[in-house]
């Protein structure tokens, strides 16, 4: 045992080989990282190639970091396309400058014989496995045909069909060349997708040289966007897929715009047959696509489709009837495929966008129909009670059958397609379809040319009918999968929509006083039913309460008016409303309606006070009555708390101006009415609730008595009012020593010593006046001096005089 190392040595052991360790991990760390870099340098590059690199590839990797700054695909990628421009821009400078002491024949030959070893390398190589370089190759094989063509108008001269009818045949060759050759050649990626956008161009020359108008140049693109989709659904190929779908949409794009404006131009038969082409050219590629693709198609399709009905249907209807034909056809869609066939045999994303388009389009038809139809309750503002009844608007029956059909599709649910929309959407519709047929309710009279008091009727029973649907919206979303949650949605809609159709026949019955009372009176009994029918629907019940108390406030004015009295004696009656809901208010305490009907009379009120503003004693009259309505709602615990304060100024006001009518200009008559019932409230709420401070319960009273009064003293040079101030902080000052009370000591004693520094200014003028005036600083510096020295023991005895104040009430 003696031979074994003590634990201390044997520490420095353990110390000394972990040490030796990790030197070792750290080196075979450090080998392991070197090996990772070359092994990604070799798999960077090219098969067959590391051995013959191997020492260049060993130097790079000594002169920098492996792998370096750019990739191996990237740095090759850049010099091909390099090379095929610098190529391109050679060819095309031999092309156009270059030609030496050639001839046209020998320059023509030449450029021959280039393009045609371009095409050449290519095949070779492709065998070799150069494929990037090949497509490199093949691009500039392809630029030099077009320089060849170019060559060849040059040697050849003037064509017969001009310069376009030779781009026309020279474009088909080129077409016709590039796609044999990418046939040839699979390997071969881009002659395909080129022929694909040569082939854009043969028609639309050859429309060009034969000086064909927009219409042709339209149908050709129609027809080079067909034979693109044909393309574009038989092919595998991606790049020719994409090339012809691309290709398609740009010459569509153009053909079915052009013909749409042809059409809305009244351009005949010919425009409208290329829609209806373009419209069976969607119909047919939505079907065979999927996802957003059919979607967008069938979007396509039932745009070209109504611009084509629209425009047949201009050539055989009236100019103000074309709107109506549009709209008709915008709507078809949306009807075909909600019938119970089609539903089966249309796939569902076709079904989606003939749906969504039709929608827009309707929409579109809706924003120009609409205007007209707001144009006619505008048009009839009468003039007030002048007997004069406004002309039938005329020219409106087209917008009445638009909205009538999109109102019809709209209530009919086919406007959301099947697998879209969340819950709600269908009820929206059902809702619009609501305001639509009131708004054509509301027009179709007055267009019709019915007398005032048939209007009149038409128009009250019209908001009669969307309050009975607010009461039972379960009418309006029968049928629905969203009833149950939507009957709110629809009951919201008919009362926002009564309460439209009640301000426009309110507006038509000013015609007469006798139309205008009956009106109001019927909106009051309409509204009041409709409160107390409301069910469960509490918004509804008070919704209706505060319009019927707005009608009613409304006949209250009218009949006023009818009777000849002035602006505020009609003030004066207004009241009758606001004392009607104060007790009405109380018998519906527990009811939805009882808070808004009185706020919604209160509202009235202060309309009164408006309207009495220009004569001030019927004004007090109209104040004093208001407090007197507030004062008996206050008389209600739950109101007290609101209605209570609202009383009081309402009080003080009517005093006010009845002061000041009267031309009072002592202020103490303004400020006791304010301040007595302060101090009253106060005393009262103080017994109820011992732990009422005094500043609570008597700091307003008494500010409101004592201010005034003291700034008029501090004014007055009389010595009455001062003295009778005095008097009375005096007593105030008394009474808060006896019960002990801040508010009254605080406020008594002020006002009591600012009356008698008022009362000794004069003599201490004279006093200062006399004295010398170094005298002043001299007092001023002695009274420092004897503040500082008794610093302590006054701070001592002020702080005894505030713990003693606070222990007052």
């Amino acid at each position: 045992m003696d031979s074994l190392p003590s634990p201390a040595q044997e520490l420095v052991l353990v110390d000394r080989e972990l040490a030796q360790l990790d030197a070792r991990r750290a080196m075979l760390l450090t080998r392991r990282t070197w090996l990772l870099h070359v092994l990604r340098g070799e798999a960077a590059q090219p098969a067959g190639a590391a051995s013959a690199a191997g020492p260049v590839a060993g130097g790079a990797a000594a002169w920098g970091r492996p792998g370096g700054e750019a990739s191996a695909w990237g740095v090759r990628t850049v010099l091909l396309a390099l090379g095929g421009a610098l190529l391109a821009i050679a060819a095309l400078a031999f092309t156009l400058v270059s030609w030496g002491a050639l001839g046209i024949g020998g320059r023509t030959a030449v450029l021959g014989v280039v393009t045609a070893v371009a095409l050449g390398v290519p095949v070779a190589l492709l065998r070799r496995g150069l494929s990037a370089t090949a497509e490199t190759v093949a691009a500039l094989a392809l630029a030099l045909t077009v320089l060849d063509a170019w060559a060849l108008y040059l040697v050849s001269g003037p064509w017969a069909w001009g310069a376009s009818g030779y781009a026309a045949v020279a474009a088909a060759l080129l077409c016709a060349l590039w796609a044999g050759y990418g046939l040839a050649f699979r390997g071969l990626r881009a002659p395909l997708p080129a022929a694909v956008v040569m082939g854009q161009l043969p028609f639309l020359l050859g429309v060009s040289a034969f000086d064909g108008d927009g219409q042709a140049v339209a149908w050709v693109l129609l027809a080079t966007g067909t034979g693109d989709v044909s393309l574009a659904l038989r092919v595998r190929s991606v790049a020719v897929r994409a090339a012809a779908w691309a290709a398609a949409g740009m010459t569509t794009g153009y053909a079915l715009p052009a013909g749409f404006e042809a059409s809305l131009r009244g351009g005949g038969v010919e425009p409208v047959l290329l829609l209806l082409a373009g419209a069976a050219l969607g119909v047919v590629v939505a079907w065979r696509v999927e996802g957003a693709w059919a979607v967008a198609c069938a979007v396509v399709a039932a745009s070209a489709w109504t611009a084509a009905g629209g425009g047949l249907l201009r050539a055989v209807v009236p100019g103000a009837w074309v709107g109506v034909g549009y709209v008709a056809c915008a709507a078809l869609p949306v009807v075909a495929v909600a019938a119970g066939p089609a539903v089966r045999v249309v796939p569902e994303a076709v079904r989606r966008g003939l749906v969504w388009a039709s929608d827009g389009l309707m929409g579109v038809g809706l924003l120009v129909a609409v205007p007209h139809l707001l144009r006619v309750p505008v048009e009839r503002v009468p003039d007030v009670w002048s007997g004069a009844v406004p002309a039938g608007s005329v020219g409106v029956w087209p917008a009445v059958v638009a909205a009538l059909l999109v109102g019809g599709v709209l209530a009919s649910g086919a406007v959301v397609p099947a697998g879209s929309g969340g819950p709600g959407v269908r009820v929206a519709a059902r809702c619009v379809a609501l305001g639509l047929g009131a708004l054509v309710a509301l027009v179709v009279p007055v267009a019709a040319g019915l007398p005032y008091g048939v209007v009149l009727a038409v128009h009250l029973l019209v908001v009669a009918a969307l309050l009975g649907v607010a009461v039972r919206p379960r009418y309006v979303v029968a049928g629905l999968p969203e009833a149950v949650t939507g009957a709110d949605v629809a009951a919201a809609a008919g009362f926002g929509c009564a309460v439209v159709a009640a301000s426009a026949v309110t507006v038509s019955g000013l015609v007469t006083e006798a139309a205008t009372l009956v009106v109001l009176g019927s909106l009051v009994a309409l509204f009041a039913g409709a409160s107390v029918a409301g069910g469960s629907r509490r918004w509804l019940r008070a919704s209706s309460a505060c319009g019927a108390v707005v009608a009613a406030a409304g006949f209250v004015g009218a009949a006023g008016a009818a009777a000849g009295w002035p602006a505020y004696w009609v003030a004066v009656a207004l009241l009758v409303v606001p004392g009607a809901t104060a007790g009405l208010g109380a018998r519906l305490r527990r009811d939805a309606a009882g808070a808004p009907v009185e706020w919604t009379g209160a509202a009235v009120g202060a309309v009164a006070v408006a309207l009495s503003v220009g004569r001030p004693g019927v004004l007090a009259l109209v104040l004093g009555l208001s407090g007197v309505i507030a004062a008996g709602t206050a008389a209600r615990p739950e109101r007290l708390r609101v209605a209570g304060p609202v009383a009081a100024v309402l009080f003080v006001a009517a005093a006010w101006v009845r002061l000041a009518l009267w031309e009072v200009t002592v202020p103490e008559a303004y400020a006791l009415p304010v301040a007595v019932p302060a101090l009253v409230v106060g005393a009262l709420r103080r017994r109820r609730d011992a732990g009422t401070g005094s500043w609570v319960a008597y700091g307003p009273g008494l500010g409101a008595g004592l201010v005034p009064s003291l700034c008029a003293a501090w004014g007055d040079a009389g010595p009455l009012r001062p003295l009778l101030l005095g008097v009375v902080a005096l007593g105030v000052t008394l009474a808060g020593a006896r019960w002990r009370l801040q508010a009254p000591l605080v406020l008594g004693g002020g006002v009591l010593v600012l009356v008698a520094l008022h009362e000794l200014a004069p003599y201490v003028a004279q006093v200062v006046g006399v004295l010398p005036r170094w005298l002043p600083p001299a007092l001023a510096g002695l009274l420092l001096l004897v503040v500082g020295a008794t610093y302590e023991r006054r701070l001592r005895e002020l702080r005894r005089l505030r713990e003693a104040v606070g222990r007052m009430g």
